[in-house]
């Protein structure tokens, strides 16, 4: 009697071990479901993509084990629940990794904002120096307009970082760069060949 009253306990013992094991840890996925959810909207998936894209991973990897446990006849969750506070500290990460993004993405913005209105500035200098023939003063008018457009350019990107645009207003900011760049290497190019061409001119009256 004994005997059969110690096997009973046992096998009580065993039932609520695997009855403990077999419970999807529902609350734990859908707690994490919900982390993963939030990092999406933050933006994690716009400015920290590879970030996001592991966390995603991690989580489509801990669903497949949750089936995959579901399918064995004493199912054991111990694996499924380790990932899933993996996942939910991946997404706590990545969220700052984000937020740390936006902030250097600002950062990186205001400061060419300031660099391409010195190279405006810059420029309409280097405009006065440069030769005026026929063929210069056409080159000027095609500069000067390329001007205008990356001058405008500062302000849309300004009104792009206010409305918190901040991958729109750096793509912007950094194209207007090339350009204002690219046009004070052609007007110093330019007024360098004037400055040779004058000797040369000088000798010639002699």
């Amino acid at each position: 009697m004994k005997s059969k009253l110690i096997i009973a306990i046992a096998a009580m013992g065993v039932a609520v071990l695997f009855s403990s094991c077999a419970k999807v840890p529902q609350t734990e996925i859908d707690a994490a479901t919900a982390a993963v959810q939030g990092v999406k909207d933050s933006g994690a998936d716009l400015y920290v993509p590879e970030a996001y894209s592991a966390l995603v991973d991690s989580m489509k990897a801990a669903n497949e084990n949750t089936e995959v446990a579901k399918a064995k006849w004493f199912p054991n969750y111990s694996k499924v629940k380790a990932e899933l506070v993996a996942i939910n500290q991946m997404a706590v990460d990545t969220k700052a990794k984000a937020e740390a993004r936006k902030v250097e993405l600002k950062a990186e913005t205001e400061t060419m904002i300031g660099e391409v209105k010195a190279l405006v500035e810059e420029n309409k200098a280097l405009i006065a120096k440069a030769p005026r023939g026929k063929e210069g003063r056409e080159a000027l008018e095609a500069i000067k307009s390329d001007l205008t457009v990356a001058e405008t350019s500062v302000t849309e990107v300004e009104a792009l970082l206010a409305n918190g645009d901040l991958l729109g207003s750096n793509d912007k900011i950094k194209a207007a760069k090339e350009k204002a760049t690219s046009i004070k290497a052609e007007l110093e190019e330019a007024i360098a060949k004037k400055g040779a061409a004058a000797p040369v001119a000088k000798k010639a009256k002699k």
